[in-house]
C-alpha cells in the first residue's frame, strides 16, 4: 500500500476529529432543547412552527412523550413523507419545473424511490437525469434528505435520554427533534456546504439541458427498452442491445449544489446525475472530494461527543468513537490494499501491468481517474461505513476482496460511524449486547451508564440486531431463486451473486449504494428492495425507541466496585469483537458464496 494513501487516511481522520469535536458542542444544545450560540433568532421560527403543527409546550419547550406516542409520531410523519413523494413521481409530468418534459415516474419505481428516500436509504433504480423533474429532485428528494436524516437524529436522542434521564416517563419530542435537527444542523450546515461546492464548480440553476457538438461521432452500444420504460429481454433472459452513434451530446442541467449538500451531510446518498459522486457536475475537484467525505462522517462522529456530553460522562463518547475509528481504519487499509495490486488473471496472462500500476498505482478499473485509487477506495469505504449510497467508483469493479469490504462494512450494521443518528444508536445497541455478554461472564446483573441491562432490554435488541440479516438473507435467497431476480444478473456465477447479496445488503441497511452491475430497475426487484428498506429503518427504530422508553424508567445507578468501567480499553475491545462476531456472523456462508469464491478463481488457471 502506498504512502499517499496512508497519509490521506490520517489527515482526513484528523480534520474529521477537529471539525466534529465543536459540531458536538452544537448537538448537545440542540438535544437538550437550548439555545445554540449565533442561531438564537431562529428561535422564534421554531416556536411558530409547533405553533402552526399544534405541538405542546411548556416554559417555551415542547411537551415530551412517552416512547410510543414518540414512535406514532415518527411513523406518521414518515408514513406521509412516503406518500407525498410518492404522489408527486406520479404527477410529474403535469408539475412546473419540468424543462425536458419528462413522463410520470412508473408505479413500481415510484414506491421503491418513495420508500428509499424516506428510509435515509437513497437507493436509486433509476437515472436522475432522466427520470426525475427539478421540481421532484428539490420537492420530494431534497426535502425527505432532511427529514430522514433529522429522523435518525431524533432516535439516537430519544435513545441517550433514556440513559441519561432519572425515572423518567419521557424520552423527548419527536416533532422538537426533528425542527430543531432540521433548523439547528442541517439547514445551516447544508446551506455553508452548497456554497462551498458551488465555489468548486457543482452546477446550480434551472436551466434546460444543453445540446453541444461533439469534435468527433462516436459509436456506443446500449440496451433497448420497450414503451414502458424497462429494459427488453431475448429468449434467455439477456439484455437486448442496439449500436448507435451519435454526434451530438446533451449535457444536463440542475440544481444540484443544494442536493447534493445534504445528501452528503445527511448520509443519505443518491445522485443528481446518475454517476452519482464519479460526476464532474456533483464531485468537480479533488477538494471536493475530500470534504464530501468529511461532510459524510461529520454528523455520525459529532454525535458520539455528543453522546458523552448528554450522559455526563465525556469518556463514553470517545469510547464509542474508538470503536468506530479503529473498525473503520482496518477496513479502510484493507481496500487500500487490495486495490493498489496487480490483477492475479492479467499477470497469468503476462500482461505488463508496470506501466500502469506506475501511473495509477494499482488496479484502476471502475476508478475515477482524476481522483486515483487512494480516494476513490478511502470514499468506498466512507460512504458504506456510513449508510450514504454516494459513489465515486464502481464497487461492481473492484477486485473480489476490495468489493468485499464495502459488503462488510454494510453488513456490520451500519454502525462503524453509520448513518446520521442510525450509526450511533446500532452502536449502542450493540454496546447493551457487549455488557450484557460481559455480565454473563463475570456473574453480575449487567449494566450500562448506570441502568441495569434485564430480559425486555435483550429482547428488544435481539430484535434490532437480527431484523436487517433476515431481511438480507432472505431476500437474496428469494431473488437467486425466481427467473425475475435471476434476470437482473449481467455477471454469472459468484459474482453476479455478490451482486445480489450485495443490493439486498444495502437496502436493508438503509446504505443505498450498489455493485451496478444488477438491472435492478424492475418491478421485482423494485418491490422486494422496497420491502427491505422499510422494514430495514423502521424494524429497527421501533425496538430501539422500546428500549429508550425502558431504560428512562429506570433509576441510574451509583458506580460501585462490582461497576465495569465501559471507557476503556478493554470495552472498547469487547465492542469490537461483539460488533464483528455478531454483526458480521450471519453473512459469512453468503460471503463465501460471494466475494470470497470470486477471489479464489482468480488463482485458478
Amino acid at each position: 500500500m502506498s504512502t499517499q494513501s496512508v497519509v490521506l487516511l490520517v489527515v482526513f481522520l484528523l480534520v474529521l476529529l477537529a471539525l466534529a469535536y465543536p459540531l458536538g458542542i452544537v448537538l448537545t444544545r440542540v438535544g437538550q432543547g437550548a439555545a445554540v450560540p449565533g442561531l438564537s433568532w431562529l428561535g422564534k421560527v421554531e416556536h411558530l412552527l409547533y405553533r402552526m403543527a399544534g405541538v405542546q409546550t411548556k416554559d417555551g419547550m415542547a411537551v415530551g412523550q412517552s416512547w410510543k406516542a414518540f414512535a406514532i409520531s415518527l411513523m406518521l410523519f414518515n408514513s406521509l413523507g412516503a406518500l407525498f413523494v410518492y404522489a408527486l413521481q406520479r404527477l410529474q409530468q403535469w408539475l412546473p419545473l419540468n424543462p425536458q418534459a419528462l413522463p410520470n415516474v412508473s408505479p413500481d419505481s415510484a414506491f421503491n424511490t418513495a420508500i428509499s428516500f424516506v428510509a435515509n436509504t437513497n437507493w436509486q433504480g433509476y437515472s436522475g437525469e432522466q427520470t426525475m423533474s427539478y421540481l421532484t429532485q428539490m420537492l420530494a428528494l431534497t426535502c425527505q434528505n432532511f427529514f430522514s436524516a433529522a429522523t435518525g437524529i431524533a432516535v439516537a436522542f430519544a435513545l441517550i435520554r433514556g440513559f441519561a434521564a432519572r425515572s423518567a416517563s419521557s424520552i423527548g419530542n419527536f416533532w422538537a427533534d426533528v425542527t430543531r435537527a432540521t433548523l439547528y444542523v442541517l439547514l445551516p450546515l447544508s446551506l455553508v456546504f452548497a456554497v462551498f461546492l458551488g465555489s468548486q464548480g457543482v452546477i446550480q440553476n434551472f436551466s434546460a439541458y444543453q445540446e453541444v457538438s461533439l469534435l468527433d461521432p462516436v459509436t456506443y452500444t446500449q440496451p433497448k427498452t420497450g414503451p414502458d420504460g424497462q429494459p427488453l429481454l431475448d429468449a434467455q433472459g439477456q439484455p437486448v442491445t442496439e449500436t448507435l452513434t451519435t454526434d451530438k451530446q446533451i449535457i444536463a442541467m440542475g440544481p444540484v449544489a443544494s442536493q447534493e449538500a445534504i445528501k452528503m451531510l445527511g448520509t443519505n446518498g443518491g445522485g443528481f446525475f446518475n454517476a452519482n459522486s464519479a460526476h464532474p457536475y456533483e464531485n468537480p475537484t479533488a477538494l471536493s472530494n475530500f470534504f464530501q467525505m468529511i461532510a459524510i462522517f461529520i454528523i455520525p462522529a459529532a454525535l458520539c461527543f455528543s453522546f458523552g456530553r448528554m450522559v455526563g460522562d465525556r469518556r463514553q463518547g470517545w469510547a464509542v468513537l474508538a470503536a468506530m475509528t479503529t473498525l473503520f481504519t482496518v477496513m479502510t487499509l484493507v481496500v487500500m490494499s487490495s486495490e493498489q495490486q496487480a490483477h492475479p488473471v492479467l499477470q497469468a496472462l503476462n500482461v505488463d501491468q508496470n506501466i500502469s500500476m506506475l501511473q495509477s498505482g494499482g488496479y484502476m478499473e471502475g476508478k475515477e481517474t482524476r481522483f486515483g485509487i487512494s480516494a476513490s477506495t478511502l470514499f468506498a469505504a466512507v460512504t458504506t461505513a456510513a449508510s450514504c449510497g454516494a459513489v465515486n467508483a464502481m464497487h461492481d469493479s473492484f477486485l473480489p476482496l476490495g468489493g468485499m469490504v464495502p459488503m462488510l462494512l454494510i453488513q456490520f450494521g451500519e454502525v462503524i460511524f453509520g448513518g446520521v443518528g442510525s450509526g450511533l444508536y446500532g452502536m449502542l445497541i450493540f454496546a447493551i449486547m457487549a455488557v450484557f455478554i460481559a455480565g454473563l461472564m463475570i456473574g453480575r446483573t449487567p449494566e450500562y451508564l448506570g441502568k441495569k441491562i434485564q430480559s425486555y432490554e435483550m429482547k428488544m435488541t435481539s430484535i434490532a440486531i437480527l431484523v436487517t440479516p433476515t431481511l438480507v438473507l432472505a431476500g437474496t435467497a428469494i431473488a437467486v431463486l425466481c427467473d425475475a431476480g435471476k434476470a437482473g444478473i449481467a455477471n454469472p456465477g459468484a459474482h453476479g451473486f455478490s451482486e445480489i447479496l450485495y443490493a439486498f445488503s444495502s437496502a436493508a441497511n438503509n446504505n443505498g449504494s450498489a455493485f451496478a452491475g444488477l438491472s435492478a430497475n424492475t418491478p421485482f426487484y423494485n418491490l422486494m428492495l422496497g420491502i427491505a428498506m422499510w422494514f430495514g429503518r423502521f424494524a429497527m427504530i421501533i425496538p430501539i425507541l422500546a428500549i429508550a422508553g425502558s431504560l428512562a424508567r429506570k433509576q441510574r445507578l451509583e458506580v460501585n466496585a462490582g461497576t465495569m468501567p465501559t471507557h476503556g480499553p478493554i470495552f472498547i475491545g469487547l465492542l469490537i469483537a461483539v460488533v464483528t462476531l455478531v454483526g458480521v456472523l450471519n453473512y459469512v456462508p453468503a460471503l463465501a458464496l460471494g466475494p470470497v469464491v470470486e477471489h479464489l478463481q482468480l488463482f485458478v488457471h
